[in-house]
């Protein structure tokens, strides 16, 4: 069964000389529930634009985005954000922790825009990613690797439906990546959460059974 759908999804963005650039044109996509699929493309090809338009942070101009039989392309942005908070995890390829609280405030306060701080929760997550021993030490005191597990932590926070990571091993060595690309994986497993993941780098997407070109899924005219 699809969890997430699109059909005719088209997004541009209006160009500093009134020209409009067009980034986004996919027919259809979808992926199943609790599957793992990596898509690979180069950079500024569109590939976070798309990850954007899934979450709902973005609004296409024209097309279909459902998501667990939500059409979230028609509604508000209100309502955009509810089903973002309580459907979807987000993994960045910059972690986006704020830099001024702990580990586990990091992902507590992901968990006050779902349905509520868990600090039960939160603790396990943190424990399960092996920082049982980092949960009061702030991103400053981590080092990448372990910034980037707080990230995913906290992209699991609120039983998300589906995880969209970005480019999540960007900034790190290929040893780190490695690992945070089978931690990620692991984490989704448990969690009964389907994962979709893009990239440009071919060692991370070959541990995917299934894994899709961006550029012959996006055809931008």
């Amino acid at each position: 069964m699809a969890l997430a759908e699109v059909a005719g999804l088209k997004k541009g963005f209006v160009a500093p000389d009134g020209s409009v650039l067009k980034v986004i044109d996919i027919q259809d996509f979808a992926v199943e529930e609790k599957a793992q699929v990596g898509i690979r493309g180069r950079s500024g090809m569109g590939k976070t634009t798309f990850l954007h338009l899934l979450a709902g942070i973005l609004k296409p101009d024209s097309g279909s985005v459902r998501l667990d039989g939500v059409e979230v392309s028609t509604l508000a942005e209100a309502e955009r954000d509810r089903v973002r908070a309580s459907k979807i995890g987000y993994i960045f390829q910059s972690f986006n922790l704020l830099p001024a609280f702990t580990c586990l405030e990091n992902v507590l306060l992901g968990m006050a825009f779902g349905s509520g701080p868990d600090r039960r929760h939160a603790k396990a997550l943190l424990c399960r990613v092996g920082l049982a021993e980092r949960l009061h030490y702030r991103p400053r005191q981590l080092s990448s690797g372990q910034q980037q597990r707080v990230a995913i932590a906290r992209a699991l926070a609120n039983h998300p439906r589906l995880v969209l990571a970005d480019e999540p091993t960007g900034n790190l060595d290929a040893a780190l990546a490695q690992e945070a690309i089978e931690l990620i994986r692991e984490a989704c497993r448990e969690n009964n959460a389907a994962l979709l993941l893009v990239s440009h780098d071919r060692e991370v997407l070959q541990r995917f059974d299934r894994v899709l070109e961006f550029d012959t899924l996006n055809r931008p005219s």
